[in-house]
């Protein structure tokens, strides 16, 4: 029977939820630890990747287990191996991130969670672990993507207005407002809207309601290296 020469680390998974309320905050998905280490506290969904599965499936998994949210799409962010980062033993983490309308995935605590909230960014507890530097780095890429890729289409409802839009894009550059003239034109100049109709039963002017284009949104998100070269930046 073959052996290793070298001890082998356990690797574990760790998944960032992004949610948006659509009134100009963003929230994070937090579970609270059930077991030890950090009984009690409040951490990331994840857990340790099974022996026969991949990671993203592992990530999508223990998301499921944890929260009760499943459906999403990740992305993989960043891989964690501080040699200390874990207490039970040398732990790596593969990270994952995701974007979500938080009022389509209502958490609902499972497997090893007391419990499975959503917080504002702005006020989130002491997380355990290395969570907080996994947070912060998600933060960061949220913050760089959204100046070449055109996001939202997780984010928003299926129907909104251009100015709802344009909060969401205040809220994740962390910039009070943006030139309403610029924003518009550049967004417009995408080609990835479809007007649907106007707001009904508002007190105000009604609003135009635009929807993505599933395709072209698509096609234009995979074309992220062109347009980061282009300095596509509001």
């Amino acid at each position: 029977m073959h052996t290793y020469e070298y001890p082998r680390p356990s690797v574990t998974v760790d998944i960032v939820v992004f949610g948006y309320s659509g009134r100009g905050n963003l929230k994070l998905l937090l579970i609270q630890r059930g077991g030890e280490p950090y009984k009690g506290h409040w951490a990331l969904p994840g857990g340790f990747v099974e022996i026969d599965e991949d990671l993203e499936t592992s990530a999508l998994r223990e998301l499921e287990e944890e929260t009760g949210v499943r459906d999403l799409f990740v992305e993989q962010l960043y891989t964690f191996g501080t040699p200390d980062r874990d207490p039970r033993g040398r732990v790596i983490s593969v990270a994952y991130y995701a974007l979500v309308n938080l009022q389509d995935h209502p958490p609902t605590p499972a497997s090893d969670a007391d419990k499975a909230e959503w917080f504002d960014l702005s006020e989130l507890p002491k997380l355990a672990f290395d969570h907080a530097d996994i947070v912060d780095t998600a933060r960061q890429r949220l913050n760089n993507k959204v100046r070449y890729q055109p996001i939202g289409f997780e984010l928003l409802p299926e129907e909104f207005t251009l100015a709802e839009l344009q909060t969401l894009y205040e809220t994740i550059l962390e910039v009070d407002e943006l030139n309403k003239r610029n924003f518009r034109t550049r967004i417009k100049d995408m080609d990835i809207l479809e007007e649907v109709g106007k707001q009904t039963g508002v007190a105000h002017r009604p609003a135009i309601l635009y929807r993505f284009n599933p395709e072209k949104y698509r096609t234009l998100t995979s074309r992220s290296q062109g347009l980061r070269k282009s300095g596509l930046d509001f």
